[in-house]
C-alpha cells in the first residue's frame, strides 16, 4: 500500500483533474490525503464570493472526499487568489504566500504520512489560474525539501482535443455570463504526458465528487455543471482519463 498526497488549489479541482485516478488509488487500498490550499471563497457561483461560499465549499470539499474515498483532508486555509483579470482582495492570497512557507506547510503533511507519491500541477497552472500555477512551484519545492523525497506527478490535460473545443466556444465567452476561455498555450502537448490514466471505472465516484461542488454548477455556464450533464457514453470518452506528467 501507498500512500498518496494530492495538493489542489480550491475545493472541486480535485474532482475535476484527479477524481478518478484517486478513487481508483484508494480503491485498490492506497491512503490518499488530500491538501486544498484555499477554500475557494473568490469563486464565481450564484449568490457571489465571501465567507459564505468559502464556508459552502468546506462542506462540499468533505462530501467530495468521502465518495473518492480520501483517508483524510487537510486545508491549509490560504486566501483565494481570484482569477488574473479578477484578483481577490482577501488577506493572505496564496499567491502572495511565501514560496518557503507554503512549502513548508505541504512538507509537515508528507513527512507526517511519510508519502510515497505527491501530485501537483503542470507549469502552465492548467489554464492559468494565479493559484494553480502557485500550486506547481510549491509542489516541486515541497519534494526537494521532505524528508523521504516522493515522486511527484503533475496532474494535466491532453490539451489536442481541448484546444479545438477552445477555438469552437470561444466566440461565445463574450455573450454567456460565467464562461472565460483561455488562450491554446493550456496544459500540456500530448509528447509530453507520462501518464495516461484509464479512471472509466471510476466515474461513478467521480461524478459523485464532481455533484458534491453543487456551488460549482451555478452562477453561469460551469465546467461543472456541463460534465454532470454528460450522458453516461459521452462522459465515458470525455473524463475517462485523466493525465499526468512525471518530474524526473
Amino acid at each position: 500500500m501507498a500512500t498518496v498526497v494530492c495538493l489542489h488549489a480550491h475545493p472541486d479541482d480535485e474532482a475535476l483533474l484527479t477524481g478518478g485516478w484517486i478513487a481508483q488509488r484508494a480503491a485498490a487500498g492506497d491512503r490518499v490525503v488530500l491538501v486544498v490550499a484555499t477554500d475557494g471563497e473568490a469563486g464565481l457561483a450564484a449568490g457571489g464570493p465571501g465567507a459564505a461560499l468559502a464556508d459552502r465549499r468546506v462542506h462540499e470539499l468533505d462530501e467530495s472526499a468521502r465518495a473518492l474515498g480520501v483517508a483524510r483532508v487537510v486545508r491549509l486555509g490560504y486566501g483565494d487568489s481570484g482569477m488574473a483579470d479578477r484578483p481577490s482582495d482577501g488577506a493572505s492570497r496564496f499567491v502572495d504566500v511565501p514560496l518557503g512557507e507554503a512549502a513548508d506547510a505541504v512538507v509537515a503533511v508528507l513527512d507526517e504520512e511519510d508519502a510515497d507519491l505527491l501530485t501537483g500541477y503542470d507549469d502552465r497552472g492548467g489554464y492559468g489560474h494565479p493559484d494553480h500555477l502557485k500550486v506547481h512551484v510549491v509542489a516541486r519545492e515541497a519534494q526537494l525539501l521532505a524528508r523521504r523525497r516522493p515522486v511527484l506527478w503533475e496532474a494535466t490535460m491532453d490539451r489536442t482535443w481541448l484546444v479545438r473545443v477552445l477555438h469552437a466556444v470561444r466566440p461565445l465567452a463574450r455573450v454567456l455570463p460565467g464562461l472565460t476561455v483561455p488562450g491554446d498555450d493550456v496544459f500540456t502537448a500530448r509528447a509530453d504526458i507520462a501518464h495516461a490514466v484509464d479512471v472509466r471505472d471510476q466515474l461513478p465516484a467521480k461524478r459523485a465528487a464532481l455533484a458534491a461542488h453543487a456551488s460549482q454548477a451555478s452562477g453561469g455556464v460551469r465546467t461543472v455543471a456541463i460534465l454532470l450533464a454528460l450522458p453516461p457514453w459521452l462522459a465515458r470518452r470525455v473524463i475517462g482519463t485523466e493525465w499526468f506528467s512525471e518530474v524526473p
